[in-house]
């Protein structure tokens, strides 16, 4: 039978015929994957029968639970570290590398998910949501469930300050989504938002210390008058500390450990310490993510400041140099460059691989075991940068995932992006800021709140719009999925404009009954949300 519409929308697969699906994924320009190793369309509706389609939509969603550890897993063991290395190579203030390295370590899955989601205009919509339904999920979910576990008084210039800026953001992104398309110049002052957002914070924090400067003044001469100025701080002198720290217990007899078993050991992703001590589902979850983060130690070096060897492991150092780039050239752009052939006789791929070895035998051979060398810190360059790979990979077959299941039970991208992916990246945060909260430092968790999510959404828009430019043409062309993404927006504000009305009527106080009404507003946003994307609420 001859099909007709072929430049329709992929939904409409589900419209037709069990026969006629496979044919009309492979000839619609609306199903084609860009980017990705896999393309799951074609998989669900061409390789797997019709009556199997839920057992492939069975390990799709293990899948999609996977990429998140993968993620999660990616950006909290070696993205950040290696961020914060490259902070303290460059000896940043704490305010400069909290700001620009720790938030993009922090919001490292929103911002490589939107900048996947908006490298194609099928899949734009995902971003949106996903940016938008963060911004809600951590502003009510997130800060109220501080609120709750922690009652205390925000610090209340810098949270009016994030506040503010963050108001500013959306409020540019809604004008963006109502006109329906984006220049090379509004990209370019969306990102000098976030630069006037550091320097505010740089410049706050500048006569923050003047001021206590001057007032410790009178101290030192026996002045008893101590003014408060810890309401208005926004940073801490000290972390929180874990449950139960972690010793460092030191042999008494030295050994010298050979080679192979310093390589062994440095692949062992396991603390038998804490593994004793910790419960049953930790476990479990331990052993989902051992395989995880054995491929990632294999190819990503991380740096770490803090120990007296900067976590130099010389045998596995050495093979980062071979795998490193490698992994580099395999995921950029699914491999389509790592692919091709120099002058048709040589691969690109294997030219990696011999500058690596040779690399890596200059390496091994200059260097010893127990003391790094001067260019070590160089490894931060190529942890991150395979880091971000790794990620940017995850995130595009994420975005990719998600799409196939939205054409499969008829759903739009934005009520995925608001849902699935907006909960998935941000569930760890959830968690974390819950906990920083639980051992007395409720202040750091509602800065990591309002903080981080300013940076999601000026890079995640920003960056995600410039390289389309770059990949297509100076303008990318917004086309808002119907009602639900004014919801979206709307909420948005809401919720901001309620945090910067309320909290400053209640003394900046933030008790148990505001961190109710943060969770029901969320509810409440998530029920007309759903209502919208099944049509129960309409426009004229």
């Amino acid at each position: 039978m001859h099909l007709k519409g072929l430049t329709e929308e992929c939904h409409l697969v589900m419209r037709l015929n069990e026969s006629q699906r496979c044919f009309f994924i492979r000839n619609t320009p609306d199903c084609n994957q860009d980017g990705g190793f896999l393309n799951y369309l074609e998989t669900a509706f061409c390789l797997f029968p019709t009556n199997l389609l839920p057992l492939a939509i069975f390990f799709y969603v293990l899948w999609l639970l996977f990429l998140f550890i993968v993620l999660g897993l990616t950006a909290s063991k070696f993205f950040c570290p290696n961020l914060s290395a490259i902070s303290a190579t460059l000896k940043l203030t704490h305010n400069v590398a909290g700001v620009t390295f720790l938030a993009l370590g922090n919001g490292a899955p929103d911002v490589f998910s939107a900048m996947a989601a908006f490298s194609r205009p099928q899949t734009a919509g995902l971003a949106i949501g996903a940016l938008f339904g963060a911004g809600i999920f951590v502003t009510t979910i997130v800060a109220g469930s501080v609120s709750l576990v922690k009652p205390f008084t925000v610090a209340s210039r810098p949270f009016l300050r994030d506040i503010i800026f963050y108001m500013a953001a959306v409020f540019w992104t809604f004008l963006i989504l109502y006109k329906g398309q984006i220049h090379l110049g509004e990209v370019l002052g969306y990102l000098c938002l976030y630069v006037g957002y550091v320097l505010t914070v740089i410049i706050s924090a500048y006569i923050y210390n003047r001021q206590k400067h001057f007032i410790n003044g009178p101290l030192q001469n026996g002045s008893n008058h101590v003014p408060d100025l810890q309401s208005d701080t926004d940073e801490s002198s000290s972390l929180p500390n874990s449950g139960i720290q972690d010793y460092e217990y030191q042999p008494l007899l030295t050994c010298t450990e050979s080679t192979s078993q310093i390589f062994l050991k440095s692949l062992n992703p396991v603390d038998i310490r804490k593994w004793r001590r910790k419960p049953w589902y930790w476990r479990a979850f331990k052993v989902i993510k051992v395989p995880i983060e054995v491929i990632l130690l294999l190819s990503v070096p991380v740096v770490d400041p803090d120990k007296e060897d900067r976590n130099w492991k010389r045998p596995l150092n050495c093979l980062h140099l071979i795998t490193g780039p490698l992994i580099c050239v395999l995921t950029f752009q699914s491999g389509e460059y790592g692919l091709l052939y120099i002058q048709g006789g040589f691969p690109v791929w294997a030219l990696t691989l011999l500058i690596g070895l040779f690399l890596c035998a200059i390496i091994f051979w200059s260097t010893t075991n127990y003391q790094p060398p001067r260019f070590h810190f160089l490894f931060s360059l190529l942890g991150f940068l395979v880091s971000a790979m790794w990620m940017n990979t995850a995130a595009t077959e994420v975005v990719s995932l998600l799409r196939t299941l939205g054409v499969v039970f008829s759903l739009s991208n934005t009520v995925l992006g608001l849902t699935l992916l907006a909960w998935g990246n941000s569930i760890g945060d959830c968690f974390s800021d819950i906990t920083i909260a639980r051992q007395g430092y409720p202040r750091m968790a509602i800065s990591a709140c309002f903080g981080g999510i300013i940076f999601n959404m000026v890079f995640g828009v920003g960056l995600g719009c410039l390289l389309q430019m770059i990949a297509h043409d100076n303008m990318v062309k917004l086309q808002p999925e119907g009602l639900l993404v004014w919801v979206l927006a709307v909420a948005l504000g809401c919720s901001l404009a309620f945090s910067f009305i309320l909290v400053p009527l209640q003394c900046f106080h933030l008790g148990r009954p505001y961190g109710a009404f943060l969770l029901l507003f969320y509810a409440v946003f998530l029920l007309v949300a759903l209502l919208t994307e099944f049509g129960k609420i309409t426009v004229g």
